[in-house]
């Protein structure tokens, strides 16, 4: 399984052109986005929103607003990644149904809806702060899907070369309830893969004992 999955992490990479011939099964795309799914979170708000879009002519509609990356219409399946923000509001009610899940009394939940308050006062004060520490978490589940994504031989391509307003409002979204973070294209490459190129482990690793 080790060998496995450090196959997976040498065969992916940023994919720069799909086949456009090629798509991935619902089986295969249901994979890689049940990782996502359940990637861990802060506090376990699950902050995010995950569209998926196959439509080819909202695809050409997203392409020059995102530098007109060419990976944007050729990939299989386009994912946009959202980062929540009413719903991390304690105002929203939300936060304490995540809490509710656990067999929690209701003192229990009050508690820590009240840590969860205090510890975020910052955080919480504005949209645009939210945002900043949501869109953060949106990552650990985009490099989840990527990686399972590599698992079963599907390419990807996180991009965040775009005109955030302008694909917002080309969505349709109600910003004040979800964001884009980031488009994560999958699909299945075209050309050879580049040489993966990264620092040596002892240049990025260090222990302390």
């Amino acid at each position: 399984m080790k060998n496995q999955f450090t196959e997976a992490m040498a065969f992916r990479h940023a994919c720069k052109a799909f086949d456009e011939t090629k798509k991935i099964s619902d089986e295969n795309i249901h994979y890689i986005l049940e990782a996502g799914r359940t990637s861990p979170s802060s506090f376990g708000m699950e902050a995010w929103k995950f569209l998926v879009i196959t439509n080819k002519k909202l695809k050409e509609k997203l392409r020059p607003l995102c530098w007109n990356q060419a990976q944007i219409t050729s990939c299989s399946h386009l994912v946009v990644v959202l980062a929540g923000i009413e719903n991390v509001k304690p105002s929203s009610g939300e936060p304490q149904k995540r809490f509710a899940r656990r067999p929690l009394s209701h003192e229990q939940i009050e508690g820590y809806i009240d840590l969860y308050s205090k510890h975020l006062t910052h955080t919480l004060s504005s949209d645009e702060n939210i945002y900043a520490w949501t869109a953060k978490q949106t990552y650990i589940a985009a490099g989840n899907m990527m990686t399972a994504a590599a698992f079963i031989g599907v390419d990807s391509c996180p991009i965040e070369g775009f005109e955030k307003s302008a694909v917002e409002g080309a969505l349709d979204l109600d910003t004040t309830q979800y964001q884009v973070a980031m488009l994560l294209p999958f699909g299945y490459r075209i050309n050879e893969q580049s040489s993966q190129l990264r620092l040596p482990f002892d240049k990025v690793v260090e222990f302390i004992v």
